[in-house]
């Protein structure tokens, strides 16, 4: 981390204490959690304080954490049921839990200061509720608001306060939320120009799951660790 930004990051620390935590970097950048009872606070806060001035917001994207970590590609022997979301038989139309995991959907907000020219990343958990909630910044950077629709249509996260949240990218109609990592590869639904009818439709899915396999190890004498260290001389 340069020395610009190490000095960001005390200036964080210092005005905002523990509404802030600093997530350790490994790209030479500052990203910061915040708590979803601090965000408009501490929102506020990075936009009018002139020691930061980010008057800019470049981005809000939404995440799911829901597999994070988990890599069923990474195995040691041929798999029987590739990857979950690709061969899933039951489809999934909404999560009906009545919580979620406290850090399973985040919204990221992505910021810049043109007066001196710094980038902020900040991290914000949508905590338990079902659906996924967090306040709308629309009322700090009017930029959010069809950023916040996108994160609303593709992940369900609800941002409170949002003049006009509705979908914006999938179709009236759709039913779910197709970023999250429970939402079936292939959807729930195709769409099709009906001839008799005289208009698009949708129908059941047709495309059939296949089981995808990663790779197979095979046990003979051609992957033996002997033949290897003899051939390594």
């Amino acid at each position: 981390m340069t020395d610009r930004y190490e000095t960001l990051a005390t200036r964080l620390d210092e005005r905002f204490g523990e509404q802030v935590t600093l997530v350790p970097s490994t790209c030479g950048e500052i990203t910061i959690e915040v708590a979803r009872s601090d965000l408009i606070a501490v929102a506020t806060g990075l936009r009018n304080d002139a020691d930061f001035g980010f008057e800019m917001l470049m981005d809000v994207c939404g995440i799911d954490y829901l597999s994070y970590g988990k890599a069923e590609w990474a195995t040691s022997s041929a798999t029987g049921t590739g990857f979950s979301r690709g061969v899933e038989r039951e489809p999934v139309i909404l999560d009906e839990a009545e919580e979620f995991d406290p850090r399973r959907f985040a919204v990221v907000y992505h910021l810049l200061s043109l007066q001196h020219n710094m980038r902020l990343r900040m991290r914000v958990y949508t905590g338990t509720d079902n659906p996924p909630i967090v306040r709308s910044v629309v009322d700090i950077w009017n930029s959010a608001n069809w950023f916040e629709r996108e994160a609303f249509d593709l992940y369900g996260i609800l941002f409170e306060g949002h003049p006009d949240l509705r979908r914006i990218l999938t179709d009236y109609g759709f039913i779910g939320h197709p970023f999250r990592k429970d939402f079936p590869l292939t959807g729930n639904v195709e769409v099709s120009y009906d001839s008799d009818k005289g208009r698009v439709a949708y129908q059941p899915v047709s495309i059939e799951p296949r089981t995808l396999v990663p790779k197979v190890i095979r046990e003979d004498n051609r992957y033996s660790q002997d033949l290897k260290d003899s051939g390594n001389g």
